[in-house]
């Protein structure tokens, strides 16, 4: 792990032999406890997970636990108060429940499971009570921008799992560690593990390969979907319902039915970005189009030879003018600084967490700024519903689940209900932010 973090919520469990760390909200007097225990020896042969032991499994003899007041004196004696108060600050500025932290030290892993809300999935019947991807970072990466990035995206599930009509509360599992070989039987089944404690069901996302998904599923958990061998990645239905939601803003601020000559401007060609690009161009789209990784972007373009497609730097995609603006890279790319300046009529995208905030009133306060320009937006998790769709689907279904249902859904929802939208913000003269906020949060608190 980075020993540059002097800063670090896993210092108290690496030093007092604790493996666990548990910071959620008690509602019953709205304070928020802070535990820490000590759950596993750590020669546990995590390859075993699920054949000689269970989640259900005491895997101690020497269990600990720290109350919330023994707990917060052992931060205090690693300096570290401020630091979790900071953490705290931001789990209650989001109304999350909460985080819990495992930690494997032999193995070097680090895993964050962030949890928004459950009144969605709280009686749903199932194991999985709440969803949401798992991505990995680095060791280097600094822990404090990891639990935000985390805390946003489980906030940002809450919504997409109302958008989307399913019976789930909103989490997001941060992994953070070298990458994880698909041969390593260790680390996998700790990963199966602590995914089966979140009580939530997975996909991958950034640092977790579809493959990965499948090596887990063999072994040691089926909480996981969005492998390639039932329905596959979710990143092309994603694409399908940002592709949906873009005909029809187009239609409703352009008057036009079809995507043909429209200037596109695509941030990031991962699986959905790219999946997004192919549809755009069997309309005839003109696309602008930029990525991290210029081999994505050459790809494209020897794909589509005819097409017009020109490359951008990444650096400059917001700086160009075009029609539309479909951001599928990192979140956090709409700011109050740079909005005054966007030359797009439209902006949307696949992306999680596209305006730059901390908070809901804050994701407000910047998509007004958008709105008072004239800019179509709309918060991604209204129509970044196809993946979560399918991977619910895959979940609930396993062999038996049909692809057809998950298009079909994704149809009503960022098609139909997109329109109604686009008909209703304008009625009401606010924007699809605001809108979509107030009729969320009548279900999701």
């Amino acid at each position: 792990m980075n020993q540059q973090q002097k800063n670090s919520l896993f210092l108290p469990l690496i030093n007092e032999g604790f493996t666990t760390l548990k910071i959620f909200q008690n509602k019953i007097n709205n304070t928020i406890n802070v535990c820490l225990l000590k759950e596993w020896d750590e020669d546990i042969k995590w390859s075993n997970y699920n054949n000689i032991f269970t989640v259900e499994s005491l895997l101690t003899e020497d269990m600990k636990v720290a109350n919330n007041k023994v707990s917060r004196e052992i931060f205090a004696k690693y300096k570290l108060t401020s630091y979790l108060e900071k953490v705290i600050d931001l789990i209650q500025k989001g109304r999350h429940f909460g985080i819990e932290c495992f930690i494997e030290k032999k193995l070097g892993i680090r895993f964050i499971n962030n949890i928004h809300t459950n009144v969605l999935g709280i009686n749903n019947r199932k194991h999985a009570i709440r969803s949401g991807g798992i991505r990995r970072f680095d060791p280097e990466i600094d822990e404090l921008e990891i639990i935000q990035d985390g805390l946003n995206l489980s906030r940002a599930m809450s919504y997409k799992n109302f958008a989307a009509e399913l019976n789930y509360g909103g989490s997001k599992i941060i992994v953070q560690s070298e990458k994880i070989k698909l041969e390593d039987e260790e680390r996998k089944g700790f990963i199966g593990y602590a995914i089966d404690r979140t009580r939530s069901f997975t996909g991958p996302d950034m640092g977790f390969s579809p493959e990965f998904a499948d090596a887990l599923n063999q072994k040691y958990t089926l909480n996981i979907a969005g492998g390639t061998k039932i329905l596959g990645p979710s990143g092309t239905p994603a694409a399908y319902g940002v592709f949906l939601a873009v005909k029809e803003a187009v239609k409703f601020k352009m008057n036009l039915d079809s995507l043909n000559g429209i200037k596109i401007a695509i941030q990031g060609l991962g699986c959905l970005g790219f999946s997004l690009a192919e549809l755009f161009l069997k309309e005839n789209a003109k696309l602008f189009v930029a990525d991290i990784s210029n081999e994505k972007s050459q790809r494209l373009i020897q794909k589509y030879p005819n097409h017009d497609i020109s490359v951008v730097d990444s650096e400059n995609i917001l700086s160009i003018e075009t029609d539309i603006f479909s951001p599928c890279a990192i979140g956090g790319i709409l700011t109050r600084q740079n909005i005054p300046d966007l030359k797009f009529k439209i902006i949307l995208g696949g992306a999680n967490n596209q305006l730059k905030a901390s908070s809901v009133q804050e994701e407000l306060d910047l998509a007004q700024l958008l709105f008072q320009r004239d800019i179509l937006f709309q918060v991604d998790w209204c129509h970044n519903v196809g993946g979560v769709i399918c991977g619910c689907e895959e979940y609930e279904n396993l062999h038996l689940a049909d692809i057809n249902k998950v298009y079909q859904k994704t149809e009503k929802i960022c098609s139909i209900k997109m329109r109604e939208n686009l008909e209703k913000s304008q009625k009401m003269n606010i924007s699809l932010t605001h809108l979509a906020y107030q009729e969320a949060e009548k279900a999701i608190y």
